[in-house]
């Protein structure tokens, strides 16, 4: 049996033939297929503040990207460029702490990581060009910044990523310090790209979007993580 890989949602608006604006839980199908492609069976999740029980019937756990995180989540005030998503940021710390708790495998994808790392303590900056003096992490509206990482000797995403150090990025906010995890993998400019958990069986957050060029290294590492 194909291990269960629950993947959070958006909710936007969206067209179904006649029926236009309708509020959907949606997520891009490359989440779907990366996880279908290592091995796995995707489920999606919609944001549900109520409980996190799902992650009974699950194996592992993908934090998908998306909009900014509520600042007031790490103590800030919101800043004039950040959007957030209440409802959804409420869904998935549930999650992501109730995760941590059951040590079932987790991967964050961009919004995903800055999520693990405020579950953990951490904080963010609101806008990265403010504090880098530069856009390359969000070049322009939908198209990638490309980047070449660097990551700790003998961390997790550095075993998995060999010598292929290319990423694709796409945020305009970032890690300012990672609370309780651990940064292992940083851009050229010094932002934290990767953070672990390494007291866990498999809790990895990525700055970056691997699920557009299905990844097989992370998502076949969390598939593999969350066998039954």
């Amino acid at each position: 049996m194909r291990p269960i890989i629950g993947i959070t949602t958006y909710v936007l608006p969206a067209t179904f033939g006649v029926w236009h604006d309708l509020p959907s839980a949606l997520v891009p199908y490359d989440y779907v297929a990366a996880v279908h492609e290592a091995g796995g069976r995707a489920v999606l999740l919609p944001p549900d503040d109520q409980d996190a029980d799902v992650l009974a019937r699950l194996d592992g756990l993908v934090l998908a990207g998306g909009p900014d995180l509520e600042p007031g989540r790490y103590g800030a005030a919101r800043e004039p460029l950040t959007e957030s998503h209440p409802e959804r940021d409420a869904g998935e710390f549930a999650l992501v702490r109730q995760a941590l708790e059951l040590d079932l495998p987790l991967l964050g994808v961009c919004r995903g990581m800055q999520v693990l790392t405020v579950a953990a303590g951490g904080r963010l900056h609101q806008h990265l060009p403010d504090v880098l003096g530069h856009e390359k992490h969000r070049p322009a509206p939908g198209v990638y910044g490309e980047h070449e990482a660097r990551f700790e000797p003998g961390s997790r995403i550095d075993a998995l990523m060999g010598d292929d150090v290319v990423i694709h990025c796409y945020h305009h906010q970032g890690v300012a310090d990672p609370g309780a995890l651990t940064v292992t993998g940083w851009a050229e400019d010094g932002l934290p790209e990767a953070v672990e958990d390494r007291a866990k069986r498999f809790v990895l957050g990525v700055q970056w979007h691997p699920e557009v060029v299905r990844d097989r290294r992370l998502f076949g590492a969390l598939v593999a993580a969350a066998e039954p």
